[in-house]
């Protein structure tokens, strides 16, 4: 009886509390470097163009901007994740930390639209591939029984990063300079990583064995049974990146649109924290709750839960605080809405390394979480950015909150890895 009452943390060592530190720190960091632009481009996309901040050009450069950090993530994804297969987690969790801290503080000294585009690719580089290492790394060193609240906390410790650029965006206010200087400051975990994380004992018996396929993308996409693994993880992560993108993040806007609405003159630091703080304190409670929802019901049927509140959720949270005129409404709707859209992201960290073996679980991992990015960068590009300049913000965030049900379709033929040992061959 008490073997069966034990807690999941009671068998966790020191060492494994420590590399869930270090790995939730550079995923925190990673999380403030793609919020602050959020946060900040209503004040520097005007300022750049040299127009006012109703312009239509301001909202489309906003979204094309998105769909530039999906790009950049994608190629970084990519290219750090097959190379922490390769060289080890250790050293590409210390360069991907550098790129996306050194490339965000030279956003500080843009002088023109091209050059933040051109960092916020370099910086989503970085962004993309500190995850997949992350991840994979927490995965390996963390027991079974414990595997997937451990991966709920690594991604769900980005609350952390998103709590930190807003209040970095409330502290500069319209000087949006600052705000990207503050993120030179992730830079200083790269020596922490160096000297304190050990490569996996999984890793190194792979690369002894498996040295010339380590992080291989032929075998990953040429052995039918991790192609089919890696396309489904990467049209799940498509659907949670692209709404969250595409209407997650708009919490912030339909809070300026409703308060504008009423008059209110203080519509921008009030929705700044609506977003920043309010909603997303449900969204950290979400994604800390799958893992413990993944250990009792699977990945997969925590996935569809979460896909279809949020579905339902999307058009309520658009149209019935407007209806009822309640801003107050909003403020509940906005956490309970992100406890189930954002949740599902924690499921990528706990889902996506239990799909591949060893040699390729951050190259499989990142595929399926970078590859979604570049599926989503469409959406934001085109569809996301035509939809919110021709038609009123709450009916263009309640059609896209529709890929929401696209994920349900996904997971009919996506495998459940409930309780299974990590995969060594």
């Amino acid at each position: 009886m008490s073997n069966q009452q034990t807690a999941w943390y009671s068998n966790v060592t020191r060492y494994q509390w420590l590399v869930l530190v270090v790995a939730s720190l550079g995923w925190m960091f990673d999380a403030f470097e793609g919020q602050i632009y959020n946060l900040t481009r209503s004040d520097m996309l005007p300022d750049l163009l040299g127009t006012s901040s109703d312009d239509p050009l301001v909202r489309i450069w906003g979204e094309r901007f998105l769909g530039i950090f999906l790009i950049g993530g994608t190629f970084g994804g990519l290219l750090f994740s097959s190379l922490a297969d390769r060289w080890g987690r250790n050293p590409v969790m210390a360069l991907t930390i550098l790129f996306y801290s050194v490339f965000s503080g030279l956003t500080a000294f843009a002088g023109e639209i091209w050059q933040v585009g051109a960092l916020r690719f370099l910086v989503a580089m970085g962004v993309g591939g500190e995850w997949a290492v992350g991840a994979a790394l927490v995965a390996e060193v963390f027991p079974k029984e414990a595997r997937e609240r451990a991966g709920g906390i690594f991604h769900a410790t980005s609350v952390g990063g998103l709590w930190l650029a807003a209040a970095a965006g409330l502290l500069v206010g319209s000087e949006w300079r600052y705000a990207y200087l503050i993120g030179v400051l992730p830079a200083l975990l790269v020596l922490w990583v160096r000297l304190l994380i050990k490569e996996p004992k999984s890793w190194q018996a792979a690369r002894a064995t498996k040295k010339e396929s380590m992080g291989s993308f032929r075998e990953l996409l040429g052995t039918p049974r991790w192609r089919l693994r890696a396309v489904m993880g990467a049209l799940l992560a498509m659907v949670g990146l692209a709404t969250f993108w595409g209407v997650v993040i708009a919490g912030q806007d339909l809070a300026a649109d409703f308060l504008k609405r009423a008059g209110d003159e203080n519509w921008s630091s009030k929705s700044k924290i609506a977003f920043g703080f309010i909603q997303t304190a449900g969204a950290g409670l979400g994604m800390l709750a799958f893992g413990p929802l993944s250990a009792r019901f699977g990945s997969r049927k925590t996935f569809a839960m979460m896909h279809l509140v949020a579905f339902a959720l999307t058009p309520i949270v658009c149209w019935l605080p407007s209806y009822v005129g309640s801003y107050g409404l909003l403020l509940f709707l906005l956490p309970l809405f992100a406890f189930f859209a954002q949740g599902i992201h924690a499921g990528y960290a706990v889902y996506f390394p239990t799909l591949f073996p060893t040699h390729l679980r951050a190259t499989g991992s990142g595929f399926c979480f970078n590859v979604g990015r570049l599926l989503a960068a469409p959406v934001l590009i085109w569809l996301s950015a035509w939809l919110k300049a021709e038609f009123d913000l709450r009916t263009a965030i309640s059609l896209l909150g529709g890929f929401f049900l696209l994920g349900l379709c996904v997971l009919v033929f996506s495998p459940e890895t409930q309780g299974e040992d990590l995969i060594d061959k």
